[in-house]
């Protein structure tokens, strides 16, 4: 008897999850390129997710930001038949600039970060998040461009500062005047942030410990007072646009950093879950460049080699458990990012690798995943394992 009831515990269990990822949908990643001259006609994004919805259940479909709004509404045409959903994708503090007036954004000592690798064509300035009129500029940009092309929602990147890409510079703002005030109302002198940065040079950002639910535990009490009040003065902004979009009958979606680095970019989980419809923590193990979790985590570490108390992580699959479980408290709905692009070099991914991080997200019980980046170029052979 007892056999027989291991046996059909474990029969209800695998039925359970295939369930679960029949009812879980997947949300796919179109990138057209920058504001003009898109990478592809409508023809080509449609006979894409043609060829993909086949293979798996295609929930949404993000795409953006040419400012090619036919490709859009014969794409949407496409995709409501089929009762999939549109997100335009679109950025908030960084690469708006060829499209509408920003004010940018500056470190501590009032200057403008260096760009990431600007020469390969990687980099790009963020703006202020504080500044009014930049969100009031970019709703506009959303109105005049977009707003007549059919999208359901809008998925907003970009939502952050500077990550360590500009060493300890990108992470220490933005201190332009407005920022200051904001900083201010939320208890945190910045004369005493710059001040202490000063004296205590790296050791500033030593910590005394991590852990998922937490996060880092900064030994200064000036700092950990800095990134918590940064966390609130960046996310209320993003909040303000989110909710904005929101007010227009739009579904919201938001790409953020994975938990464990959040913090130093401006990304407070506890006030954006409460603006979204759906958030996307980049989960990337497999990348090498910016948003990629080892990467970062390299680069703050190599920004400020002296600070202390920072484990060696390893981008394993029992890292990527613990980035899940910090993700576990927020109501909103949750669609990991997971990598599915190939670059040799900077983004190796595989068919194991997928199916080892879908794996891992479906057993956290969460709504689907974002396949990310750009499905226009992920190999049709990384998307068997999500098939089975």
């Amino acid at each position: 008897m007892k056999k027989i009831a291991l046996f059909v515990i474990g029969l209800m269990t695998l039925f359970s999850c295939q369930k679960q990822q029949e009812e879980a949908g997947y949300i796919v990643q179109v990138s057209l390129g920058g504001w003009y001259s898109p990478d592809y006609t409508a023809e080509q994004v449609i006979g894409r997710i043609d060829t993909v919805s086949r293979l798996i259940p295609v929930k949404k479909v993000i795409i953006g930001w040419s400012l090619d709004k036919e490709i859009y509404r014969r794409v949407g045409e496409y995709l409501h038949d089929r009762d999939i959903s549109m997100l335009l994708w679109l950025p908030v503090f960084a690469e708006t600039e060829e499209v509408c007036e920003n004010s940018p954004a500056v470190d501590l000592w009032g200057k403008v970060p260096n760009d990431y690798d600007q020469a390969a064509g990687d980099g790009f300035r963020f703006n202020c998040p504080s500044d009014p009129q930049n969100a009031a500029n970019l709703l506009a940009v959303f109105d005049q461009e977009f707003g007549d092309c059919g999208f359901d929602g809008v998925f907003l990147d970009r939502i952050r500062t500077q990550s360590f890409v500009c060493g300890v510079s990108g992470v220490l703002g933005c201190g332009c005047p407005l920022c200051v005030e904001r900083f201010a109302a939320e208890g945190v002198d910045i004369q005493e942030v710059k001040s202490e940065f000063e004296t205590k040079g790296d050791a500033f950002f030593s910590v005394s410990g991590y852990t998922p639910a937490g996060g880092f535990c900064f030994q200064d009490s000036i700092a950990a007072a800095f990134f918590k009040a940064k966390g609130h003065v960046v996310s209320a902004s993003v909040a303000a646009i989110a909710d904005s979009l929101r007010s227009r009958g739009l579904e919201v979606g938001l790409d953020l950093y994975a938990p464990f680095m959040a913090p130093f970019v401006g990304q407070d989980y506890s006030v954006l879950a409460g603006h979204a419809d759906f958030i996307k923590p980049m989960l990337y193990r497999k990348t090498f460049a910016p948003a990629g979790m080892g990467f970062e985590y390299d680069l703050m570490k190599k920004s400020v080699p002296a600070a202390k108390g920072y484990p060696a992580f390893d981008m394993d699959v029992d890292f990527l458990h613990s980035q899940l479980e910090a993700m576990q408290p927020y109501s909103c709905g949750k669609y990991p990012g997971i990598e599915i692009n190939y670059k040799e070099g900077v983004v190796p991914t595989s068919p194991e690798y997928i199916s080892e991080s879908l794996k891992a997200v479906m057993s956290h019980g969460f709504d689907g995943v974002v396949l990310s980046w750009n499905i226009m170029k992920a190999p049709l052979t990384h998307l068997k394992p999500l098939k089975q």
